[in-house]
């Protein structure tokens, strides 16, 4: 359970605390407020990275040099630093000098906002990062693989850009890099892919009462032959892009919805089941795989949906699971049940309802 969570220079707030509740916490205002930048900071907090921005200069105040986050987690206390250029963390007081020592004291998270529509209707690049922040939690070796492939791949396409001839000898020594990674990346996503898809048909055939099936087909950036041997193939492809033409960056997964590709002729309530049912397909796998529910982050998702599926999405939430919920009003709090705590969170400021 996370106990607490303080922040120093994150976002709008110069520094903020709060206790969290054991079940549910809810924090209520109104939009631009600062409800969305606790959550952002439990998820730094959790797993060392932001589901709203790569870049780390804009998690600190304007104004100052750097943020900090500290909580509680599972008796531990967790302590994450960030400057533009460098991170600093923390375990039990001591500089914990390994993001993967760090992460295997911390909780999984799976976070939801109105952006989990993209899964369905949105660019290849969304359906990445789901697949790259569910498989990174489950697997170590994945977010080593993902690091690796990301640095090869951009000095690659460097030596693409750099020179009026394409210098192939540096070029083919990074594909070569990229290609051991490529093929990790490639087996644990289809492996992820493969969990979550019997998960997510579970759920989506709650939400339409049997009407409706899904089918998760992955479409992988570079077919079954060896990266290396694809890039050599296509030179002159790369030659004219300047880019390189294929590989794990490329990956996506097609949602299928009734035998036929959703983002084509799904409606918009369709399109929204089969968000919900892909976000807690990912509690599902998770808890399985690591042996905890995860940690809930909700972004004002619960006020937005209409009665039936408020009451689906809160029957497929991992019991056990901690909830911590944004939202500018209460109207739809009673089907909660349970014990929660209420905080008011207006310009930049938290106070206890």
């Amino acid at each position: 359970m996370l106990e607490r969570i303080e922040v120093r220079d994150f976002r709008c707030f110069s520094e903020a605390g709060l206790e969290l509740h054991p079940e549910t916490t809810l924090l209520v205002g109104r939009n631009a407020q600062g409800k969305t930048s606790l959550l952002e900071a439990a998820c730094v907090l959790m797993r060392l990275q932001s589901p709203r921005t790569a870049t780390r200069a804009d998690l600190i105040r304007f104004g100052s040099n750097a943020c900090m986050v500290e909580g509680k987690w599972g008796g531990h206390t967790l302590r994450c630093g960030i400057s533009a250029t460098t991170r600093r963390l923390a375990l039990d007081g001591a500089v914990c000098g390994r993001a993967a020592d760090y992460l295997a004291n911390s909780a999984v998270v799976v976070w939801m906002d109105h952006g989990d529509m993209n899964l369905i209707r949105g660019s290849g690049e969304h359906r990445r990062r789901f697949m790259d922040f569910a498989a990174g939690q489950i697997s170590p070796d994945y977010l080593h693989a993902l690091q690796g492939y990301t640095r090869a791949l951009r000095s690659r396409n460097y030596t693409l850009k750099r020179d009026n001839q394409v210098n192939w000898r540096q070029a083919d020594a990074y594909a070569r890099i990229m290609d051991g990674f490529h093929q990790i990346l490639t087996e644990k996503r289809r492996q992820l892919l493969h969990a979550l898809e019997p998960a997510a048909h579970d759920v989506l055939t709650m939400l339409s009462m049997g009407q409706e099936a899904l089918e998760l087909r992955h479409a992988p950036g570079c077919g079954g032959e060896p990266l290396f041997e694809v890039l050599l193939a296509n030179r002159a492809e790369e030659e004219r892009t300047r880019t390189t033409f294929t590989g794990a960056h490329r990956d996506d997964f097609i949602v299928m919805l009734n035998g036929r590709a959703s983002d084509a002729f799904a409606s918009e309530g369709q399109q929204r089941s089969l968000s919900l049912a892909l976000k807690l397909a990912q509690a599902r796998v998770l808890e399985d795989a690591c042996g905890q529910p995860p940690l809930l982050l909700i972004d004002d998702v619960f006020g937005e949906l209409d009665p039936m599926r408020r009451r689906a999405l809160l029957a497929g939430l991992p019991r056990g699971a901690q909830k911590i919920i944004t939202t500018t009003h209460l109207d739809w709090a009673g089907d909660l049940g349970g014990h929660t705590t209420v905080f008011h969170v207006e310009g930049a400021a938290i106070a206890r309802a």
